[in-house]
C-alpha cells in the first residue's frame, strides 16, 4: 500500500479519535508554544478532482512519526469533510514547508470558497498502541482555484 494512502487512513483515524482537538479553532488554542501550523490562502483543484492544499509547520521533538494531515470542506460549518493526504513531519523547530495532494470523488468540492483543516498529529508509541498526539491545529477559509 503506497505511503500516501497509509498516512491518509492514520491521518483520518487519528482525527477521528482527537474529534475535540482537532476541531480547536486556532492554531493557538491547540499548539504548545512554538509549535504551529499555516494553510495558505489558495489551494488548488484540477478537473479530476484532485486538490492540492499546502502551508507551513513548526514542530518540537516527538517521539514518534508525525505527519500533516489536512482535510477541506465547502464551509467551516459543513460536518462533511474530506481528507486530503498526508505528508511527513520533521520536528527540529525550524519551520517547513507541507503540501498534500488527494482527490476527491465525484463533484463534491469545485473551484471556489473552501474551509481547510490541517493538524501536525503525532503518532505516540504506548506499549503495543500508537496514541495519536495533535502538536498543533490550523484552520483557514481559502480559496480554491483551478489548475
Amino acid at each position: 500500500m503506497p505511503v500516501r494512502t497509509l498516512l491518509g487512513a492514520a491521518a483520518g483515524a487519528a482525527l477521528l479519535l482527537l474529534g475535540a482537538a482537532a476541531a480547536a479553532p486556532s492554531t493557538a488554542a491547540a499548539a504548545a508554544p512554538g509549535e504551529s501550523v499555516t494553510v495558505d490562502a489558495r489551494g488548488r483543484i484540477a478537473d479530476d478532482g484532485t486538490i492540492t492544499l499546502s502551508g507551513t509547520y513548526r514542530c518540537l521533538a516527538a517521539g514518534g512519526t508525525v505527519f500533516i494531515a489536512s482535510s477541506v470542506s465547502r464551509t467551516a460549518e459543513d460536518t462533511v469533510r474530506h481528507g486530503i493526504g498526508g505528508s511527513y513531519a520533521v520536528c527540529d523547530g525550524k519551520k517547513h514547508p507541507w503540501k498534500n495532494t488527494g482527490r476527491v470523488s465525484g463533484d463534491k468540492l469545485k473551484a471556489g470558497p473552501a474551509h481547510v483543516r490541517a493538524t501536525v498529529m503525532e503518532l505516540r508509541p504506548s506499549g503495543i498502541l500508537l496514541l495519536p498526539v495533535p502538536h498543533a491545529v490550523g484552520e483557514r477559509n481559502i480559496t480554491l482555484a483551478r489548475d
